[in-house]
């Protein structure tokens, strides 16, 4: 059975329980832990969900916050549905032959 994966970024939420509300206070934090990022690279770590992300900087901010990678990741996992595919439907290959159509006879006008 296949498994659908998925998690959801907690970084904001995680912050927000610390007091810190915006992404340019972590800019001076993440430095002080050698981790150089723009503000509107770190500003994309916090309003969205990285696809990508580096150890150093997931360290750092568990660091900087005093969690767990756990705590800003949060994972899901569940059975993926079965999905019916078009070829449960169809007969048989050998009764396949009947379902063709025949073709047009055209007769001349009388």
């Amino acid at each position: 059975m296949k498994r659908k994966i998925g998690y959801s970024w907690r970084l904001r939420e995680m912050m927000a329980t610390r007091g810190i509300f915006t992404a340019t206070e972590l800019v001076p934090l993440l430095r002080e832990r050698g981790i150089e990022l723009s503000a509107s690279q770190v500003h994309r770590l916090v309003s969205g969900t990285p696809e990508r992300l580096s150890l150093q900087v997931l360290s750092a901010f568990c660091d900087i916050l005093d969690c767990t990678p756990a705590d800003l990741v949060a994972t899901t996992a569940e059975n993926a549905g079965v999905r019916k595919t078009a070829t449960d439907d169809r007969p048989a290959p050998a009764s396949v032959a009947k379902l063709r159509p025949r073709p047009a006879r055209i007769l001349p006008d009388e």
